[in-house]
């Protein structure tokens, strides 16, 4: 169904990541000084992840997994889909731990144990696949470089203050 509607709108995912590319630092930058609300909203952000990547679908089940490895284009609508399901995520990451670089390694390792778990699990109706994990982690790579400039963007006024700056004295 959505791989559907993807092929019939192909402008949709790279306009998505036009968006993510142009908002997501100014987002991030507003949010570097609240951590929650960037944790809040990376939960948010996660849960299409896990809408579709594990709900179960009407498909016949897959016996063997894809092992292939195709760059995401434009042409290729569920790949560049894949791209963008995990820029935003990681972008809300890296601004709520300040650490773009651990994000994109945590991100990837997310994306394999999806594969993983759709592997494993048939009756999910979904094909794992090496060009999904590769999509994914190009899109959380995306991400963590859009948070690492919004973090840049923030500067140090955008680190969360410490309980001493607030005047509180931290035992």
């Amino acid at each position: 169904m959505i791989s559907t509607f993807l092929v019939a709108h192909p402008w949709l995912s790279p306009t998505a990541l036009v968006l993510l590319a142009l908002l997501g630092p100014l987002v991030g930058w507003w949010l570097a000084s609240r951590p929650r609300a960037a944790w809040v909203l990376t939960g948010v952000a996660l849960l299409p992840v896990a809408a579709l990547t594990l709900v179960p679908v009407d498909r016949e089940l897959f016996a063997r997994c894809e092992t292939a490895w195709t760059l995401p284009t434009v042409g290729r609508v569920e790949l560049a889909a894949n791209v963008v399901l995990f820029v935003a995520p990681a972008l809300l990451a890296s601004v709520a731990t300040r650490r773009p670089v651990l994000v994109a390694v945590a991100a990837s390792a997310l994306a394999a144990g999806l594969e993983t778990v759709q592997a494993l699990a048939p009756a999910l109706g979904r094909s794992c696949s090496t060009d999904d994990w590769l999509s994914n982690s190009l899109g959380a790579l995306f991400g963590a470089a859009l948070g690492w400039v919004a973090l840049r963007l923030a500067g140090p006024y955008g680190r969360p203050r410490s309980r001493s700056s607030r005047g509180e004295i931290g035992l």
